[in-house]
């Protein structure tokens, strides 16, 4: 009995989401072993395509649903939409195995190929080559998950577009993709690339832009400025700026050499202080232009009360909304080993984190930032297992005070004990530095808050083996989401009050009273203490995400 080969379902869903297809080898090799009873049955599905064509072409469409999907997808020319019923024809046939579909299918993919690389060729305008290339490496590095909203975008269906999802979901790389693409296709519009704090930008968006018009295979025609900020596409002089928004006024000041901004992207949503700031900044920019595109992405907080993750439950006439994982990528392995293997371990022992952090999900409530919290006694016994000391300094005086803390971290089980604390008002260096000695804490080093240089100094010349804190963009929020994501474990009569710093700290709130994902910096002194001493260990997470 014949076998029959088949197309996979999965290069058939990619290829409705517009990845070309292609078939495998053996399948290839099948076929071409069958080239004289091929080239009998291609002589007649020729004809009979021939009575095919001429009948469709003198049929017309009526069914709504089809005509509507065709019109989103672009294909509103009568001529269009029959060809495209051709091609449908054709295309289930090649599924089915049949020879002379797949060899057309192939056929026609290998010219289109061979007509682009003509048209390259051919081009004499740097902007009309720079575009084509960007099309045709567009569909190559967009995941068919993304295939909707991403033609959505290119059509504009929309002005808003909010892609969420947890790590590695692909969210930002195709929101960097899509912005680049348009702004080549848009001679007149630029674009402006945003974030709550402005030095957050060059090691995150910044690079992301960069990657992103790499593997469009168009460096060579954009120049990157990092004073200010910005990416700058040579032929047209097209601009993508990258601001903060810690300094509204330099947004509101902003004026491209021609043209107008008209597209926005508001990398990781949720850090701003709400829907009302976010729509602020929306109407200092959409102004002067005929089309807008605004993009927001966004991890979604824990809390299901969080101001990002209400706003994106709210339905919205002119907003569509993508919600991804690592799990819907086309090809997963791409993000690594290490990172399939710490998902799946999390997700081992910690169910209500993997959702939240790989899959995205709001698992919490209220504005509490500290839910992992085990609030009981650490006994001796326990006390005289600990083998992984560490310790951290946050300076002060008044009406800030002063926090040392002592805890163990037990890596296996990503569990922080607290094991004792200093604490207090108008404690001078030598005061606090004798007090460490005294107790025998100088047996591991102890790092500090780097704001204060002289005071690490005068721990050093009293005999204390004492560290600065590295710090750098971002290492408040991502040092702080790494403590929310361990246990803590805090017994109240070693620790006070750490107890009571931990127990009562919650997220900001914004004027409308809704929580936002920003940390207050008040009453959480030993807080940062904790997060000092642990930011070596927190970093080596950080440098494998």
């Amino acid at each position: 009995m014949r076998k029959e080969h088949r197309v996979s379902e999965k290069s058939l869903k990619n290829l409705e989401k517009g990845i070309p297809m292609r078939f495998n080898s053996e399948t290839g090799a099948l076929y071409a072993r069958k080239g004289q009873e091929a080239s009998v049955r291609a002589r007649r599905r020729n004809k009979s395509l021939s009575r095919l064509a001429v009948a469709v072409g003198n049929t017309r469409i009526t069914d709504s649903e089809l005509l509507k999907t065709l019109n989103e997808l672009g294909i509103k020319d009568e001529e269009e939409q029959y060809n495209a019923l051709i091609v449908a024809g054709v295309l289930k046939e090649a599924s089915q195995g049949k020879i002379t579909a797949v060899e057309k299918w192939e056929d026609w993919l290998d010219r289109e190929e061979e007509d682009l690389a003509c048209e390259l060729e051919q081009i004499e305008d740097i902007g009309e080559r720079a575009l084509a290339l960007a099309r045709a490496n567009y569909i190559e590095n967009i995941n068919s998950g993304f295939g909707t909203i991403s033609a959505y975008a290119l059509k504009h269906r929309y002005t808003h577009y909010e892609a969420s999802g947890g790590r590695g979901s692909g969210k930002s790389s195709w929101a960097s993709l899509t912005v680049v693409r348009l702004v080549m296709e848009h001679p007149d519009v630029h674009a402006l690339v945003m974030r709550k704090v402005a030095n957050t930008l060059r090691d995150s968006v910044y690079t992301q832009y960069q990657w992103a018009i790499e593997q469009l295979g168009v460096s060579e025609f954009w120049e990157a400025r990092k004073s200010p900020l910005e990416l700058i596409y040579r032929p047209t002089g097209q601009k993508i700026l990258f601001r903060g928004a810690d300094d509204p006024m330099k947004i509101k000041s902003i004026k491209p050499p021609f043209g107008y901004i008209g597209i926005t992207h508001f990398e990781e949503k949720d850090q701003f202080a709400g829907r009302t700031e976010i729509d602020s900044i929306l109407q200092s920019t959409m102004r002067g232009g005929r089309e807008f595109w605004n993009f927001e992405t966004y991890n979604p907080p824990r809390s299901k009360d969080n101001w990002a993750n209400k706003d994106s439950r709210e339905e919205r006439p002119n907003r569509v909304r993508h919600q991804s994982t690592y799990l819907d990528l086309d090809d997963p392995d791409w993000l690594g080993e290490a990172f399939i293997a710490e998902a799946e371990d999390l997700r081992q022992r910690d169910e209500g984190r993997y959702q939240n952090e790989y899959l995205g999900i709001p698992v919490g409530i209220g504005g509490s930032v500290f839910e992992n919290l085990e609030l009981r006694v650490i006994t001796d016994e326990e006390l005289r297992r600990f083998d992984r000391i560490f310790q951290g300094v946050d300076w002060g005086w008044f009406p800030d005070p002063y926090a040392f803390v002592r805890l163990h971290y037990d890596k296996t089980r990503e569990t922080i004990y607290l094991i004792d604390e200093h604490f207090g008002n108008k404690l001078t260096n030598e005061q606090s530095a004798k007090w460490i000695l005294e107790h025998g804490y100088n047996d591991v080093p102890t790092t500090c808050d780097s704001a204060e240089p002289k005071s690490v100094s005068d721990y050093r010349s009293l005999g204390v083996n004492a560290k600065e804190a590295i710090k750098g963009p971002s290492s408040v929020d991502y040092g702080m989401k790494w403590l929310q994501s361990r246990t803590i474990v805090i017994d109240k009569r070693r620790t006070p009050h750490a107890y009571e710093e931990f127990v009562n700290y919650e997220f900001e709130k914004n004027r409308a009273d809704e929580w936002i994902s920003g940390y207050p910096d008040k009453n959480n002194h030993t807080i940062d203490a904790v997060r000092y001493a642990l930011e070596r260990v927190s970093n080596k997470y950080r440098s494998q995400a």
